[in-house]
C-alpha cells in the first residue's frame, strides 16, 4: 500500500552569516533567539561562517563552532563566544577551548581540532560562498534568496525575517 498524502516540505532556512568575534553579531543574538522561540523547528537557522579579516581569532572560532557542532552544541558554544567577545579578543584560542569545557564538551579534542585544522574547509567554502553572493560584512541574513545585511543597525530586520518566512509558511499550507 503507497501513501499518497503530500510529502513534508522542508522548513524554510535562514543562513546567519557569522564573524564569532563580532559585536554586532552578538547584539543580534536577541533576535535570533526571538525568531528561535516564534518559529522552532518550523524555520532552520543555519549558522554561516564569515570571519572578518579584523578579528585576528574570528577565523579559529568558526573552525571551534564547527568542532562544537560536530559535538552537538553548535548554537550554544557560537552564542558563548559572542556573548563573550572582548574576552575572545584577549585571550585568543586558549578561550575557545575553556568555553567548550564550560559547555561539557571535549575540550581536549577542541584543542586538537584548532591544531589540525580539520574544519578549515568548512569556513573557508562558507567564506567563498558568503562572498559569491556579496556578503561583506556581519551579521547577514539570507533567507529565501534575499540577503539582509545586519551591520551597524539591526533596526527592522527580525520584523523583515518574519514577513518572509511567514510568506514562506502560508505558502507551504496552501
Amino acid at each position: 500500500m503507497s501513501d499518497s498524502s503530500p510529502a513534508p516540505t522542508a522548513a524554510p532556512v535562514l543562513d546567519v552569516w557569522c564573524d564569532l568575534q563580532c559585536p554586532d553579531c552578538r547584539s543580534a543574538l536577541d533576535d535570533l533567539r526571538a525568531l528561535r522561540a516564534r518559529y522552532g523547528d518550523r524555520l532552520e537557522l543555519r549558522l554561516r561562517h564569515f570571519p572578518l579579516e579584523k578579528n585576528k581569532h574570528a577565523f579559529a572560532a568558526a573552525q571551534a563552532a564547527e568542532e562544537a557542532l560536530e559535538q552537538g552544541k553548535g548554537w550554544a558554544y557560537a552564542e558563548a563566544v559572542l556573548a563573550r567577545v572582548e574576552e575572545l579578543g584577549r585571550k585568543g584560542e586558549p578561550f575557545l577551548v575553556e568555553v567548550a569545557a564550560e559547555l561539557g564538551l571535549d575540550a581536549e579534542e577542541f584543542d586538537t581540532a584548532l591544531i589540525d585544522g580539520r574544519h578549515i574547509l568548512i569556513v573557508d567554502a562558507d567564506q567563498a560562498e558568503g562572498k559569491a553572493i556579496g556578503v561583506t560584512g556581519t551579521p547577514t541574513y539570507v533567507v529565501d534568496g534575499q540577503r539582509l545585511d545586519g551591520g551597524k543597525s539591526q533596526e527592522g530586520l527580525r520584523e523583515r525575517i518574519e514577513e518572509i518566512v511567514d510568506r514562506l509558511l502560508a505558502g507551504q499550507d496552501a
